[in-house]
Formats: C-alpha cells, structure tokens, sequence
C-alpha cells in the first residue's frame, strides 16, 4: 500500500497555549485512520494542518505526495474535506450547491451531472435536493457536507465526526459508505464516537494535550485495558470462596475479584497475570473442582476504559 497522507512533527500554538506538540503520521491506501482524543487535545487543529486550511508553526504534510503549504491547490484537488460543522451556503439547494461544488473543482461539464448524481446517491440526500440548506435538518446538513467531500472521488478523503446529528440508521449507512470507499482510499475520520473506531477504522490514534499517546488497530488499544482476557464467572454465592481460593492459586491469575452479587449468585473476575489467555485453564480447574457454573465468558476491554486510562480530560477545555 502506498502512503497518501503523511505529516511530520506538526506543530501549532495559539499564543501561550500548544495546541499540536509535534504530531507525526501517515495513512496508506486502504486505510481507515480514527483519530481520537479529548475536548481540547488538538484534533480539529491537526486535521486543519493536514488539509492546508490552517499553515502549521513547524512541520509539513503531503497529500499524495505534495507539499500541502509548497503547492496548496495540487495537494487539495486530492483531497476531499469535510471539516467540523460542514460550512455551507444556507440559501443554495443541495443539487445548487454540489454544481457549483463541481464547477470550482473544475469537473469537466459533461461529466458535472453523473458525478453529482453519484454523490446525491451515496448520501442518500436525493428526497431534499430542491429545499433551501438552511431548511434542512442537521443530520441532511451534515450528508450534503459528506456529498461535496466526494464528489470528485479524491484518493485520501478527511472527515471530523462525520455521523454528528445523524440517526441510528443514517450513522450505520455513513459507516458502510466509508467502508465501501476505504479500499480505493486513504482515509481520517476524527471522532468522539468509540463504537465507531471499531465499526469502521483499521487502525486508531489517540492524542492528548497535542502529543500522540496511542497508536494502533482497536484490537491493539483494547488489550490495554485492566480486564482484557478477563474470565467472569458466575456462581451460586455458596461455591464463591472456594472459588476465589483455587483460581487465586494459579501462576497464570494475577487475582480474583468480586464486581456482583445479585439473588444468592456472585459474579467474580480471574484477572490474566502479564496479559497471557487463561481460559482453558480456568475452565479445566473449575471442572476438576465439580462446581456448577451458571456462566463463564471472556471479557473483551473496552475502547472506553482504555480512552480514560491514557488521557485526561479537561472539563474546562475546547476542542483546539
């Protein structure tokens, strides 16, 4: 896979406060990059960077291989945008404003119709095509946004929070539009949503205070968290402490604990010790010790926990 959108040591302050502390990246053709972090952490910034609407203090970044600050309009007719809020001209129609979307970016008028009508499909936004934008709902907002994003079909394709203000149904239809792209692409989606990382993105980046703290597949990120690999098991509370005593005994349990107790049944977690798999030999012990299990899974981490864990959150602070 070649590299479509690479950054190296991005840097951005506005006046004593850092925003970006140095980011570096790149996403390959194929790709579904989800980029994380908290209200404040410098995702908005970045992505800005990324796509030549805000020039960095240090640092630079490529789009297909050109100079986003060096040849600004090269780098951008590769790429396809759609920022936080999706700015659009309230008094145009959807079908007005994606002509005139098409007419600046120079689609050749033969072509203008077919590639608008390809866009208006693929957002599903062809039922308000003739009302006024600022009529429409938020979530019709945000699919026409979507819609001048990939109308001329670019190779890398950045999008924050791209499913805000959609319904359910809507939400799951973006997502599998993006995975339906993302063979022929190189994309970002910038998102507060965790479900989605691991609905859409083959890889994740978390940054927090302008710096990157994780990176990798959401597969990668969940095995941080505490009770990844985990064993629950639920027993009548009378089995409990026989229980806790014999799996606390095994090299392979770093600990057991308790986290419910409901109708005389107790809910207790072994804990892997340095992460390894145990639930062959939590389940050939508890079968040795003859004790009726009502239930027994491996518990996955969570994106959740692990978000927590490796950033902190600011209250106070504004997405930068």
């Amino acid at each position: 896979m070649s590299v479509l959108v690479e950054s190296r040591a991005l840097h951005k302050a506005f006046g004593p406060i850092v925003a970006v502390d140095g980011i570096s990246l790149s996403v390959r053709k194929g790709e579904v990059l989800g980029f994380l972090g908290p209200n404040g952490a410098g995702k908005s910034t970045t992505m800005k960077m990324i796509t030549g609407f805000l020039e960095p203090d240090q640092g630079s970044s490529r789009i297909c291989g050109i100079d986003v600050q060096e040849r600004p309009k090269a780098a951008k007719a590769k790429l396809g945008y759609l920022p936080e809020g999706a700015p659009l001209y309230a008094e145009m129609t959807p079908l007005s404003f994606l002509t005139f979307i098409a007419d600046i970016r120079g689609i050749d008028r033969k072509e203008r119709d077919a590639k608008v009508e390809a866009a208006v499909e693929k957002t599903r936004i062809s039922s308000v095509l003739d009302q006024r934008i600022e009529t429409l709902s938020k979530g019709f907002k945000r699919r026409v946004g979507l819609a001048q994003a990939i109308l001329h079909d670019p190779p890398v394709l950045i999008m924050d929070e791209p499913t805000d203000g959609l319904d359910p149904n809507q939400k799951h239809h973006v997502r599998e539009l993006i995975k339906e792209m993302a063979a022929h692409k190189a994309i970002i989606v910038s998102t507060h949503i965790l479900e989605e990382v691991e609905a859409v993105c083959t890889r994740a980046i978390v940054i927090n205070k302008g710096r990157i703290v994780a990176d990798g597949t959401a597969k990668d990120l969940m095995r941080r968290a505490p009770n990844h690999g985990a064993i629950a098991i639920r027993v009548a509370e009378a089995q409990a402490e026989g229980i806790i005593s014999g799996l606390s005994g095994h090299a392979k349990v770093a600990r057991v604990e308790t986290f419910d107790k409901l109708n005389g049944h107790v809910s207790l977690r072994a804990i892997p010790a340095d992460g390894e798999a145990i639930a062959t030999e939590v389940a050939t012990m508890l079968r040795e010790m003859s004790v009726p299990i009502d239930e027994l899974y491996v518990e996955r981490g969570k994106l959740d926990d692990v978000f927590r864990e490796i950033t902190t959150f600011d209250q106070g602070a504004k997405d930068a």
